[in-house]
């Protein structure tokens, strides 16, 4: 796929993205709803107030509460330090049970994008609620990189082109047999994490080393049961050179990473 072509898709992405985007004012209030899907399929939606030179955006609420409705409660003390860990990776801050973060004028665009990401990143944590479900899933691949003694380093992140910036978990440097290697854990591989993780890696990939490789994990048999991953999303992955690393097939690629 020629350049031209990648950059016609992400045009068509951040104009599908302008599209799908509404506004509304509710007593002073600024509700924008996103095109970004919830686990119950309704749009993410976040409000923003203003505070002398400052917004402050807030998710109402709305993700802790879901979360709890679900069963899952942040009652652990690893649980309570992989939310925290969450929230500190995007400057997120939590009051009650509102994420929060404050913005001004010239970093709006970057605080709504980090607050969006922390809601899908926490939203996530839905899926430990299920009883077959023992460990998180980046925990998971962080205990495979350590078994195997491959260096990396964790929660990362990197400034795009858009001069967005963009979280990545783990990062593995280059060696004289590899490229630096850019790993995302994907515990729920569905068209939203597919598509953040394609904008993403087209965002910083001119701006890494060169010859580095990103890297999809994703979670094909997290609760113990192979669950197949639509193959619209590994050939999706592929056309931006992203490499799928299916979980159930990770011993498959350990020379990969440890080289």
């Amino acid at each position: 796929m020629i350049l031209k072509d990648c950059q016609d898709l992400v045009n068509t992405y951040i104009e599908w993205l302008r599209q799908k985007i509404s506004v509304e004012n509710i007593n002073g209030i600024c509700e924008i709803t996103t095109p970004f899907l919830d686990r119950h399929n309704d749009q993410l939606q976040i409000y923003v107030k203003r505070s002398n030179d400052k917004f402050i955006l807030t998710d109402d609420g709305y993700t802790i509460r879901d979360l709890e409705s679900s069963g899952f409660e942040l009652s652990t003390e690893n649980r309570l330090q992989v939310f925290n860990t969450i929230l500190n990776g995007f400057g997120i801050q939590l009051q009650g049970d509102e994420l929060i973060v404050e913005a001004r004028g010239n970093n709006f665009p970057q605080r709504k994008h980090n607050l969006i990401q922390a809601i899908l990143a926490v939203n996530d944590l839905f899926v430990t609620a299920e009883p077959m479900v023992s460990r998180f899933f980046k925990e998971d691949v962080e205990k495979y990189l350590r078994t195997h003694q491959i260096r990396f380093t964790s929660s990362v992140k990197f400034a795009g082109k858009s001069r967005l910036d963009h979280s990545f978990d783990f990062v593995i440097p280059a060696s004289q047999k590899q490229p630096e290697r850019i790993l995302r854990a994907i515990g729920a591989p569905n068209r939203q994490n597919i598509s953040l993780l394609m904008f993403a890696w087209n965002d910083i990939s001119e701006v890494r080393e060169p010859k580095s490789t990103a890297y999809g994990v994703l979670n094909d048999n997290g609760t113990g049961i192979k669950k197949e991953i639509n193959p619209e999303y590994i050939n999706a992955l592929m056309q931006y050179g992203i490499t799928p690393f299916l979980w159930s097939q990770r011993e498959k690629n350990v020379q990969k990473l440890a080289s």
